[in-house]
């Protein structure tokens, strides 16, 4: 990494730094990739007890490991950047649009629309007892954040609000108001694109 700077390496030479070594038997880039392949389509989402089930991974280097992912999720887009339309939030939701499953994401806003946090609240199929309101604004009042802008992924490609999603956003807007955080939008993104509640008259 320091001879050819972190940007380089791959996302199993990366893990392979996070990791420091291996143990008789299996290097350190072979417990890296058994990562990676085993939890290739979620390696953001993988969790304590799945690590340790892998031989060479420990409690210290499975806390690395979360920790590590945990600060890139934390100050991942941190740069300032207003959301002034429903396309600036594309950039801070990339990896979920093509998700198997549905990923509910919370953006943490400033006064001035700036974005603060980027959180995923749940994965899954999302129905109203998953998708609560203690779970979406928990964060963004430990933010202190003026507003919020929800999203999430539609697997099928279609970003037509359901009527569960369309009563998940009421829900949740009715809510923010009663805590004094306004619900911007509930963005519905895809691999085949986005639609804005809020430009369908939802919000």
């Amino acid at each position: 990494m320091i001879r050819r700077g972190a940007s380089s390496l791959s996302d199993i030479e990366l893990l392979a730094v996070i990791i420091g070594r291996g143990f008789p038997g299996k290097d350190v880039l072979q417990v890296a990739s058994e990562i990676e392949s085993r939890f290739k389509d979620n390696l953001d989402k993988i969790g304590y007890e799945e690590l340790v089930e892998i031989d060479g991974i420990g409690e210290t280097k499975a806390c690395q490991i979360l920790a590590s992912f945990e600060l890139a999720r934390r100050y991942f887009g941190k740069k300032d950047v207003k959301i002034t339309f429903p396309s600036d939030v594309l950039p801070f939701v990339r990896d979920i649009s093509d998700k198997r499953q549905e990923h509910f994401v919370c953006l943490a806003l400033n006064g001035a629309n700036e974005v603060i946090g980027n959180r995923v609240v749940t994965v899954g199929l999302l129905n109203s007892n998953q998708v609560h309101p203690r779970e979406v604004f928990s964060d963004a009042i430990v933010d202190r954040a003026a507003a919020i802008i929800l999203v999430h992924n539609h697997p099928s490609g279609d970003t037509e609000p359901s009527q569960e999603d369309i009563a998940i956003t009421k829900r949740l807007v009715e809510a923010g108001e009663l805590l004094g955080i306004k619900v911007h939008d509930h963005v519905i993104v895809s691999k085949n694109g986005y639609t804005s509640m809020k430009e369908r008259g939802v919000i």
